[in-house]
């Protein structure tokens, strides 16, 4: 096999998930993380669809389980905390759902991905990528710390601001889709009890401002719960750098919101695992150039608010690695194998986020947050298939096929 070393930026749930399959096709990966350990905090995300089958075939699922957040639905509350709108997570099925069947805290399955590789693939932390040199039999990195060293291929699964993709392929803004949404998140002490139901307070919009919603979500520590905003500003302006700032941004913006939204606020200021973004999408006509390869967010972001994109990140890095392993390592062959299996659950992934993605979080009318309201009232009384068949079909997109031990995937279609 040919082009065995590889060096992945970015250890998340794509990078370590990529590392763990070619560790075991018989790959070299190492790993560049910009974080000094391990990271740790996140917000919570959901396994769907295919996504379960590659946490299968690593033989993850009793972890996976163990650290599972109880995941009863979600009710949209009045300010008096009195339900107006609520949907059980058993309406959805497994994966069709807002809240899906397999959610749990960012930080713990990444904790689980980088247990099962740790022993075997070299991690390289607190550094960073800074120039990308390319030629016919290899690519030269230099790092911000390191000294350059030289690889067969470069993967970049260094998420949405991907440095990898602006050495590679040119500047963000040609990539990346802004979707006028923003979202702040981090975990806090509950002062309520949660029961495993995730609690959404919506402001609808008017008078010139967007709707907003503040949200409690449960983790599997009932003491604990996620905190989280969504609302709308077309063209809004941060530094990514500064923190502080955008906790007075995200503070300014709710402060007239009623419910738990004061009480929530409090906490924010002691947050260390805030997380402040716009929505956006990443799109990019083809992933690979040269001896460089894009993963997850870094390729095909959907959006943090469309609960697709940890599945298309794992699937994503098994198809890839997979591809590769059948290529003999050919990184032209294997690149092509992996957009052909992958295009087809990207696109209806970001088209889902384009129209459905956002889950009626920002009405920008008392109307809409009314219609709303009665589109959830009436899934408890839709089957099941019908009502799970928007998500459910998207996360179920690409089928792989069985192989065991060192066999090559191929993917098809549904």
């Amino acid at each position: 096999m040919k082009n065995r070393d590889i060096l992945i930026s970015g250890g998340g749930i794509a990078g370590a998930t990529l590392a763990h399959w070619l560790h075991r096709y018989g790959f070299r990966p190492t790993v560049v993380e910009r974080a000094p350990a391990p990271r740790t905090g996140g917000h919570s995300i959901d396994i769907r669809g295919t996504a379960r089958q590659v946490i299968e075939r690593m033989g993850l699922v009793a972890p996976v389980k163990a650290v599972r957040i109880p995941s009863r639905g979600m009710v949209f509350v009045n300010e008096a905390g009195k339900p107006a709108a609520r949907m059980s997570s058993e309406s959805f099925g497994p994966s069709g759902g807002p809240v899906a069947e397999w959610a749990l805290l960012r930080t713990d399955l990444a904790r689980i991905l980088y247990d099962t590789i740790s022993d075997d693939v070299e991690y390289i932390f607190g550094d960073s990528i800074t120039e990308v040199e390319q030629d016919r039999d290899g690519v030269t990195v230099a790092f911000e710390k390191g000294e350059p060293r030289r690889f067969d291929l470069l993967v970049g699964a260094d998420g949405v601001h991907s440095t990898v993709r602006r050495l590679t392929f040119g500047p963000e803004h040609r990539y990346v889709c802004d979707l006028n949404s923003y979202l702040a998140l981090y975990s806090m002490p509950s002062h309520i009890t949660l029961d495993g139901w995730q609690l959404m307070y919506t402001v609808p919009g008017g008078s010139g401002r967007s709707g907003r919603t503040v949200a409690m979500r449960p983790v599997a520590d009932p003491n604990r719960a996620i905190a989280g905003y969504f609302f709308r500003s077309p063209g809004l302006r941060f530094d990514r750098s500064d923190v502080a700032a955008q906790k007075r941004l995200v503070a300014d913006r709710f402060a007239d919101v009623g419910w738990h939204t004061p009480r929530l606020l409090e906490q924010l200021w002691d947050a260390s695992d805030f997380y402040f973004d716009r929505v956006e999408q990443v799109r990019i006509d083809t992933w690979s150039k040269g001896r460089t390869v894009l993963l997850g967010d870094s390729a095909y972001c959907a959006s943090p608010m469309s609960g697709i994109g940890t599945s298309l990140a794992l699937v994503g890095a098994y198809v890839l690695a997979g591809q590769l392993a059948r290529a003999g390592g050919d990184h032209h062959a294997g690149a092509a194998g992996y957009e052909a299996g992958m295009r087809e659950f990207v696109d209806r992934a970001q088209e889902f986020a384009q129209t459905s993605g956002d889950g009626g979080l920002m009405p920008d009318s008392p109307g809409r947050m009314w219609l709303r309201n009665q589109s959830v009232r009436m899934v408890r009384h839709l089957p099941r298939r019908l009502v799970a068949r928007g998500l459910e079909k998207v996360a179920d997109t690409v089928t792989l096929d069985d192989h065991t031990g060192p066999h090559t995937p191929s993917t098809t279609h549904k």
